[in-house]
Formats: C-alpha cells, sequence, structure tokens
C-alpha cells in the first residue's frame, strides 16, 4: 500500500512538472509573440516606409473603419437618391483627405498607411482596395504630389486599436512630419479618449493634425473635420441629388 501511494504521487508530482512546463512554453511563446509583433513589426513598418525616413505628411486609416461606413453610406444613399452607387475611387477618397488636412497642391509627398484585421484583405467599398495587390507598396501621383501607400495587417495575438495608437505615437514623436491626419474607429469604445491623451503634448505650431470622424468631436488637441464628406465625394455623390 505504501508503495502505491508512493507510485501515485510520483505520478502526480511528474504530471504537475510536465503541466507547469507546458503552461511556462506557452507563456513564452505569448511573450515572444508580443515581443515580436510590437517590436520587430513595428520595426519592420519604420525601415519599410522609405528607409526610416517618414515624409513630412502623413495619413493613418483604419481600413475596416472606412469600409464600413463606406458600406453604409452606399446603402443609405442608393435609397435615399434612387441610383446605384458605384465603389468609392481610392485616390479620390485620399486626395479629398489630403485637401481637408491641409494640403495644397504642388509637389508634396504623402505617406498613406492602412492598418486593417488580418481576416480583411481587401477594401470592398472602393476601388482599387485589395491591401495585398493594390495598394500596398503603391504609389500615385497627382495634382497634389506623390502618395505612397502601405497596408499593415493586424495579427490575432494583439487588438487592432492598440497596433494604430502605436503608429499613430510613432509618426507624431517623428521630427520629419509636419503633418498628420487620422482616420480612426472612434465609434468604438475608448478610441477617442487614447487619441486625446496620445496627443495631448504635442506642439501644434509644428505638427498640423487632422482627426477625421463621422460626427463632431469634443475637446483634443487637433483639428477635426467630417469623414463623411470625402467619402461621399469619393462615391460619386454630388449635393444637389441630396437636397
Amino acid at each position: 500500500m505504501k508503495q502505491k501511494k508512493e507510485k501515485d504521487c510520483f505520478v502526480s508530482s511528474t504530471a504537475f512538472l510536465h503541466g507547469r512546463a507546458v503552461f511556462m512554453q506557452l507563456v513564452f511563446y505569448i511573450l515572444y509573440g508580443w515581443y515580436h509583433y510590437f517590436y520587430v513589426n513595428l520595426q519592420s513598418m519604420d525601415a519599410q516606409i522609405s528607409n526610416n525616413q517618414w515624409s513630412e505628411n502623413i495619413i493613418l486609416v483604419d481600413g475596416d473603419y472606412i469600409d464600413q461606413v463606406a458600406f453604409d453610406l452606399i446603402v443609405n444613399f442608393e435609397r435615399m437618391i434612387g441610383r446605384r452607387i458605384p465603389a468609392a475611387d481610392t485616390a479620390r477618397w485620399i486626395d479629398c483627405i489630403a485637401l481637408d488636412g491641409g494640403i495644397r497642391e504642388g509637389t508634396h509627398e504623402t505617406q498613406v498607411i492602412f492598418v486593417h484585421s488580418k481576416e480583411k484583405t481587401t477594401l470592398e467599398n472602393f476601388q482599387p482596395g485589395n491591401f495585398e495587390n493594390d495598394l500596398n507598396g503603391k504609389a500615385f501621383k497627382d495634382h497634389l504630389g506623390e502618395f505612397m501607400l502601405s497596408s499593415f495587417p493586424v495579427e490575432d495575438i494583439v487588438q487592432d486599436t492598440d497596433f494604430f495608437m502605436d503608429i499613430l505615437l510613432t509618426v507624431c514623436q517623428h521630427p520629419n512630419v509636419k503633418r498628420m491626419m487620422i482616420v480612426p474607429n472612434c465609434e468604438r469604445e475608448g478610441v477617442l479618449d487614447r487619441i486625446r491623451t496620445s496627443l495631448r503634448s504635442v506642439d501644434d505650431e509644428n505638427k498640423r493634425i487632422t482627426v477625421f470622424a463621422m460626427q463632431p468631436l469634443v475637446g483634443g488637441n487637433f483639428r477635426q473635420e467630417i469623414l463623411g464628406y470625402s467619402l461621399m465625394n469619393a462615391l460619386g455623390i454630388k449635393s444637389e441629388e441630396i437636397k
């Protein structure tokens, strides 16, 4: 009987140690994953965009959010004006954001960064809209200068809001950046408060920051513009159609 108890105790101890080892290994992989995502990926992002040199103008976009807003506008205005509304013109929308953010005609350089969930591969209500094939690493030129596009999927390991905020802080702290246009999901709880906190200490004399939202925002050390106007323009919805 004594030998059986000792054997059972040995088996239990072995199982406990094995379980603890598995748990510690799991913790290691989780911590390594966070390190890899927040350090390696952000370093890769900074290196990928202009060889660690940020442009003076940055447009930071929550891709999932703008696609949902564009969809809602298409559905509502098709009912209102009685005609089919095509997908938004991506380049035209970017131009509208740039103009609302203070960019004027000239030979400017603007970097456009789309942050999107890993499972979302395409802006379904924009044309062109595939993140990897149409947007990431692409560029276009027009009367406002050159726009260089990048897209970054958010891994399952981290919330997209956290990654979005990390990019926002990285860009705001860079001395090269003079103008930033931010298109966040302000409808998500806590996002606007985090933006207000992050931008509180930014000297607006040196950095012109504009936040775009569907409704007027209260407070904050930044300019603001209504997101819907630029999307309506890109969707080809004319003001006389909705009077």
